[in-house]
């Protein structure tokens, strides 16, 4: 079973402007004349950590991390203003991501993404699929109807009845017909009597389903103040306008992947994306390695997940 690598420190940071008012934090480290990699967090809202630099072997990789706009260390950060929220969609994001590329001067990258990472990583992929080398996907998420509602709209509740009581205390009983549409009023609400409790309550339903087993550690971290409503705004900015994406397009487009190496890593229980949707990439994208952990719920650090996704990425190093 292959666990993180050691830690390590970034070796260059810096702030990238990309318009609209926004700029995104961005980190390298690792060998700098190593295989370059981009790592794409999840959310949309959530943000890169330490942790996320001990997927890759620093001594083979040259490694990116960057926060998204609006959360993590990019500025401005959407728990101070939404200002520039309406100007955070995927596909500025894809061409965030292309600006970076270029400001470091690297040809083509590897790119791994999970949950909310993995809908980014391939609509990426999909639109410049000549910047990628390889693509590794974990807790697959595209963004349809069917997820959306699995999540956030009574499917998952059947599973954890008691949590998702939770999630439904700060709405009012008669939105709640479509939960999140009415997280939307909540969380754009400038009063923090109101909005502040939706934050907490939307990321802390999120991090109560991420693990297999419960992580008190995980949903004390997304019920920080700040960072829940970063999150929550993003997320459900996201959600609301159904990620910029036609219905199933990021799996219909799969075979612009058909040249790309690519592996597919995904948990058996997990709650937040279920193993449907990476099943249905794997048959659009029958070339990739697909990979089920039977042990695992939806976090990158559960044991089995984080083995297959470091597999992945020694295997792509040689």
């Amino acid at each position: 079973m292959r666990t993180l690598y050691p830690e390590i420190e970034p070796d260059e940071i810096g702030f990238l402007p990309v318009g609209d008012g926004q700029e995104l934090y961005w980190e390298t480290s690792g060998n700098p004349d190593g295989k370059p990699v981009v790592f794409l967090h999840g959310g949309p809202g959530a943000a890169t950590s330490a942790a996320h630099r001990r997927l890759f072997d620093p001594e083979k990789y040259r490694i990116v991390l960057f926060d998204q706009r609006g959360c993590g260390l990019s500025l401005p950060h959407v728990s101070e203003s939404t200002d520039h929220l309406a100007a955070n969609t995927t596909w500025n994001l894809v061409s965030d991501i292309e600006k970076l590329r270029e400001h470091l001067n690297i040809d083509r990258w590897q790119v791994l993404g999970g949950s909310w990472g993995s809908a980014l990583g391939l609509a990426y992929a999909e639109t410049h699929p000549d910047r990628v080398t390889e693509l590794i996907l974990r807790g697959i998420f595209t963004l349809r109807t069917l997820e959306l509602d699995w999540f956030y709209e009574g499917g998952a509740r059947m599973i954890v009845p008691e949590l998702w009581q939770k999630f439904l205390e700060p709405v009012a009983h008669d939105e709640r017909h479509h939960l999140i549409r009415a997280y939307h009023r909540l969380l754009s609400d400038p009063d923090p009597s109101i909005h502040g409790p939706a934050a907490v309550a939307w990321s802390t339903w999120e991090a109560s389903t991420l693990t297999l087993m419960p992580r008190p550690d995980l949903v004390e971290k997304f019920a920080e103040p700040s960072y829940a409503l970063a999150f929550a705004r993003i997320e459900n900015h996201y959600f609301v306008n159904d990620g910029w994406f036609d219905e199933g397009q990021l799996i219909a487009n799969a075979g612009r992947l058909r040249e790309i190496p690519g592996v597919i890593v995904q948990g058996r229980y997990d709650l937040c994306t279920p193993a449907a949707t990476a099943y249905d990439l794997h048959v659009a994208w029958p070339e990739a390695q697909y990979t089920v952990v039977q042990d695992a719920g939806h976090a990158f650090d559960e044991p089995g997940i984080l083995s297959a996704l470091i597999e992945a990425t020694d295997r792509f190093a040689r």
